[in-house]
């Protein structure tokens, strides 16, 4: 009598080929050594105890028979909480190539197992494109030739540099002037600028090297580059040091690590770069911001003020405010004395139709010192699918009707506009970058891009990693683990962040060259670029080329 091993069946049951990746395994070349068990942030593969079946037939006999060979090897564990990600760092660290995952080719049925007990899909990380975006089919299309020559980007001095901070009209200014009135703070910054990732959503190793990477650019390359800190404040040492300089400091709904930065301001050696007050942000607009417990740690918690280990979510709006007529009055005002009105401090909101209304107000309010619009494809660290798939708008049209309103009120000099949201998806950065200029932006800030060129990110489409929500980054690079984050070095990370910067200085410039500029960037200047969509270049107001 043959007995049958009972199998436990449940409605969620997958089997190994429903998974998005599969781990393949080579006996042949594995030493068991259990690095790659070690190293896995997930836990999909364990090392277990097997019985293997070796089928016994003898000819003469003309009998068969079976034998069991009991062995160790590696397995992959077939539930949700331990899917495997796809990051590689099994093969990584294996000394024998023995190891690896793989894409898998079936049906991936997880994605309809996201929902137990209730709780839709949170993941961290913007989606890559899947295709060339609309910024990447933009092309600039205005050459200089005989009566406009084009300049030599090698050998022509290049002004790369934008302005933050709202700039007068010549009137005003030499009236202020000529009357000792008020003159808004301004900074000339690079157009390209580290976009909002707190200390706290990158792990201490990851925001370090980027200060050092920016710190350097300013003072060694001379390009003056600035990072946002996002929500969250940063770490006081930075606050009383000279290189806050460098730094755009966020307030958002949460007030997370403002009690740091009040306590720090008669300390401050410089005043900061910026102050920018979050409303909303691409990923999920009308949304608050969210940082898991799983990385509030100790450090976190004492610079937020919060207990260890607990989530830490934002509210959706400032609760102190009713508009933003309000804000402007309350906050923006409130800031700007605070830090003596050396400072520019302008709001960051999610890209919708009704950007608009808010750039008007801020347009009125001497106070103001520009605008940040965050569009759909903005990333986040944690957000729901529905609200980073199907909620918000895109940014190459909000920004350029913004840009176009300003113009018809003879303000698009004065006002700066700055852009985010999937600059960089598919790694053409500076083209990216340069198209939302001349459709209007001052400048965009870039998160993901400098994450995955800086310190090797390994988010895509294809559902690899994308747990930056879970404390669990393979990379070190959003973990607050220190055994994770121990991996990432920080001058390694700075030495790549002068790198990257050095790349785009020179694109920009490769850019402006053909179109006889040097002195300032293209801002506006859509007469330089064509698309080779009908239907978009109606939409945006520019050249349709075919």
């Amino acid at each position: 009598m043959v007995s049958i091993r009972s199998v436990s069946v449940n409605p969620g049951s997958l089997a190994l080929s429903d998974f998005p990746w599969i781990i393949h395994h080579r006996e042949d070349r594995c030493t068991l050594c259990g690095q790659c068990t070690a190293v896995c942030p997930k836990g999909a593969i364990r090392l277990e105890y097997m019985r293997k079946r070796l089928p016994k037939l003898d000819v003469f006999q003309k009998q068969r028979g079976s034998e069991y060979k009991t062995f160790t090897g590696i397995r992959q564990v077939m539930d949700m909480d331990h899917m495997c990600i796809g990051c590689a760092m099994c093969s990584m660290v294996c000394p024998n190539e023995a190891i690896a995952p793989v894409s898998g080719t079936n049906e991936n049925r997880t994605l309809f197992f996201n929902n137990r007990k209730g709780e839709p899909l949170k993941r961290g990380g913007r989606r890559n494109a899947t295709g060339p975006t609309l910024l990447d089919k933009m092309m600039f299309t205005r050459i200089s030739m005989l009566t406009d020559p084009a300049l030599d980007a090698g050998r022509h001095e290049f002004t790369a540099t934008t302005t933050i901070g709202r700039i007068l009209s010549p009137e005003d200014f030499l009236d202020r002037t000529l009357n000792g009135g008020w003159i808004p703070a301004t900074r000339e910054i690079f157009p390209f600028v580290i976009g909002s990732m707190s200390f706290g959503a990158l792990s201490p190793n990851m925001w370090l090297g980027l200060l050092q990477g920016v710190a350097y650019c300013n003072e060694v390359l001379g390009i003056p580059v600035v990072m946002c800190t996002g929500e969250g404040g940063c770490p006081p040492w930075v606050l009383r040091s000279p290189y806050l300089k460098y730094i755009i400091l966020q307030i958002a709904s949460g007030y997370f690590g403002w009690d740091e930065i009040i306590r720090a301001i008669p300390e401050m050696q410089c005043d900061p770069a910026a102050i920018e007050i979050k409303y909303g942000q691409g990923a999920k607009p009308g949304d608050g911001g969210l940082l898991m417990w799983y990385k509030v740690s100790k450090l976190i918690a004492r610079l937020r003020g919060v207990p260890e280990g607990v989530d830490l979510p934002s509210p959706p709006v400032h609760q102190t405010l009713y508009s933003i007529e309000e804000s402007v009055m309350k906050m923006t005002q409130t800031l700007s004395m605070a830090f003596n009105h050396k400072v520019p401090v302008y709001p960051k909101i999610s890209a919708s139709t009704s950007a608009k209304a808010v750039l008007n107000n801020l347009v009125r309010n001497p106070y103001a010192a520009g605008l940040m619009i965050d569009g759909i494809d903005g990333g986040t660290g944690a957000a729901y699918n529905v609200s980073m798939d199907a909620t918000g708008h895109p940014i190459a049209s909000c920004v350029r009707d913004c840009y176009l309103d300003l113009a018809k009120q003879g303000k698009q000099n004065e006002i700066p506009i700055f852009a985010a949201g999937g600059i960089g998806k598919n790694g053409n950065v500076a083209q990216n970058g340069m198209a939302m200029i001349m459709l209007g932006a001052s400048g965009v800030h870039v998160g993901k891009y400098i994450m995955q060129a800086a310190a090797g990110c390994l988010g895509n489409e294809k559902n690899r990693c994308n747990v930056c929500n879970l404390g669990i980054c393979p990379k070190g690079i959003t973990s607050q683990n220190s055994k994770l984050y121990r991996r990432l070095d920080p001058d390694k990370v700075a030495q790549r962040v002068a790198e990257i910067f050095m790349s785009i200085n020179t694109e920009v410039k490769k850019i402006m060259a053909p179109l006889g500029r040097s002195q300032s960037l293209p801002i506006g200047m859509s007469d330089a670029i064509g698309i080779n969509d009908k239907a978009a270049a109606e939409r945006l107001q520019i050249r349709y080329i075919c």
